[in-house]
């Protein structure tokens, strides 16, 4: 049996809310190839260490499912996860899937299942329970995903981009604008409420117009306060993201809104992606853009 050094070995923890889409995610990692083991104790994980250095390179990529199904041994996960991240040749990352509550009871009528942790009474009391005892673990995380929008297919496209293209764990800068009428995102890192800018909404041919088009995105950036806003938030962010990449965070979410998330927020969401898109790999989308059209048809 083996026990010589092993190459720095690329390790997934799989973990958050019941229902937010884990089966789909440990199945996606074992596609590309990575030694899947569902739900196993934390007390167990010393062991399972030793069990990979002593199988020398042979599982090199290990994706690991841990969560409250196995709620007995939870509290030994965080002292688990502190030792795990004194190893020289293991790179832990998590990765935290969640959902809003009410994604999730809606999944649980459809399937007919109890709630791990309300198995005698309705899911959403065990959805409350579970999101309280999660969120250290949440604030741990180097990925989270929120999948309330996201079908299998898309969650599984996302986890195979990210764990095939990103080889060197590339920090991502998401730049999303939105409409507070319709709610904060609630997977923003970042949140700037930009409606104590001009709104293009009062002018009268401007409203069935967004932010992507010149004439919207040239009254929103033409303004004083408006230079000076984005002045001061890349200064800010110039100084924060360097930080956030070295503190191991694979992606930022900054979310800029505005009323609607038509007109202001997207000119700007748009305009921060570009600044930082030469030093950081960018991607800006806007969340609420089509509301109006969605309201038309």
């Amino acid at each position: 049996m083996s026990t010589g050094t092993v190459n720095e070995t690329q390790m997934v923890i799989i973990t958050g809310m019941s229902g937010a889409g884990k089966t789909v995610a440990i199945q996606s990692l074992e596609d590309l190839g990575f030694f899947c083991v569902d739900n196993l104790p934390p007390t167990l994980l010393p062991k399972f260490l030793e069990l990979m250095k002593e199988s020398g390179n042979k599982m090199n990529k290990v994706a690991l499912v841990m969560d409250l199904r196995g709620r007995e041994f939870f509290d030994h996960l965080f002292k688990a996860l502190d030792d795990l991240a004194e190893t020289s040749w293991v790179t832990p990352k998590i990765l935290f899937l969640d959902a809003d509550d009410a994604t999730l009871v809606r999944r649980y009528k459809e399937t007919r299942r109890s709630h791990p942790l309300a198995q005698a009474s309705s899911p959403l009391e065990g959805i409350k329970l579970e999101r309280e005892l999660l969120e250290e673990m949440k604030g741990r995380a180097q990925l989270i995903y929120n999948t309330s929008e996201m079908k299998p297919r898309e969650l599984r496209e996302k986890i195979l981009s990210e764990f095939t293209l990103n080889k060197k764990s590339i920090f991502t800068v998401n730049v999303m604008s939105f409409g507070f009428k319709h709610g904060i995102p609630i997977d923003a890192d970042l949140v700037f409420d930009v409606r104590f800018l001009p709104n293009p909404h009062y002018i009268e041919h401007m409203r069935p117009k967004t932010g992507l088009e010149l004439e919207v995105s040239s009254y929103v950036l033409k303004w004083n306060e408006t230079q000076k806003f984005l002045e001061k938030v890349t200064d800010l962010l110039g100084f924060m993201l360097p930080h956030y990449k070295r503190e191991g965070k694979a992606q930022l979410v900054i979310a800029i809104g505005c009323t609607g998330g038509q007109h202001r927020s997207v000119a700007l969401a748009e305009y921060i992606g570009k600044f930082f898109e030469s030093d950081y790999k960018t991607c800006v989308s806007h969340r609420d853009i089509e509301r109006r059209k969605e309201k038309t048809t």
